[in-house]
This record gives structure tokens, sequence and C-alpha cells, in this order.
């Protein structure tokens, strides 16, 4: 199973994980990215996400497919939510099964880096301040990128 979607629901992780699960497999990592309360030392309430549906359900394919035969697992997932979050809910979630652990966990890894990289997903913060940015999420705090920025105008 190698899959790849955008979706406008609930991520059901444990769906994802069944969808991976191989007897042959034994190892499986997952990955659950989730809206935090804070970003940048600001209170966040929540978060809207976009995207240009065409071009990031193809980029979001063509990553894991790519990841899938760079670290040969048999079996990865990855759904990105799309629309409106509250804090703790499920934006992103990536499962992927081998063998052996080193590949699985590679594989999610890899997978979430090059989503933040190159999927035309935005994201718009919404402050407990009453203000909301779009944020760049390829620099947002704790990704591989520099320090986190926000780009675009404040929204009151």
């Amino acid at each position: 199973m190698i899959r790849a979607a955008l979706v406008e629901r609930p991520i059901d992780v444990g769906a994802i994980l069944r969808e991976v699960a191989d007897s042959g497999c034994g190892a499986t990592s997952l990955f659950v990215g989730t809206v935090r309360d804070v970003n940048d030392g600001r209170a966040v309430e929540g978060i809207d996400y976009e995207a240009y549906r065409p071009m990031a359900v193809r980029e979001l394919s063509a990553i894991v497919k790519a990841a899938a035969g760079q670290f040969g697992v048999p079996h990865l997932v990855a759904e990105h939510r799309i629309g409106s979050m509250a804090v703790g809910d499920v934006s992103v979630a990536i499962a992927a099964s081998h063998a052996h652990r080193a590949s699985a966990l590679d594989a999610t890894r890899h997978v979430i880096e090059e989503i933040k990289r190159r999927a035309p997903i935005w994201k718009r913060e919404h402050y407990a301040d009453g203000t909301r940015e779009w944020v760049d999420p390829a620099n947002a705090a704790g990704s591989a990128g520099p320090a986190a920025k926000a780009v675009g105008v404040a929204e009151p």
C-alpha cells in the first residue's frame, strides 16, 4: 500500500496504521503532526490549512512514491488535512512499515520534511490576541529550516 491524500475530514490515525500493517514487517513508524498551542512565542488558538489542490495532491503522491522506493518500504501512507483545525487536531499523519526500523523511521522523517519543503500547502495561524497570520511551514519552529518567520500580512 503506497498512498497519499489531501483530506478535509479528521485524520483517522488508527486506519492509517491498519493500512500499513503487514505480518512480514517488523517495524512500523508513525509521524503525527498536531496543531500546537504556541508558535514562535505566541499563543495559538487554531489554524487554517489551504492548498493548491491539484499540485498538492500531485506533490504528495510523488513524495510518497519516491520515499517508498528510496527507503524500500512496501507500505507508506500520508494524509494531510486542509481546512480549519483547533489546537490538538491532527493536521498530518504518515505511517511506514518495513522489515527493519531504520527504513521505516527514515521514510516517515523524509516524507514530512519533503511535504514541508515542496507541497503547496499553507497555514494561517489564529492567535489568542485576535490576529491571524500566514506562516511558511518550511520555516516553522522545529522544522529543519531556519527559525520561524511569519510571512504575509497580519489580519485582525
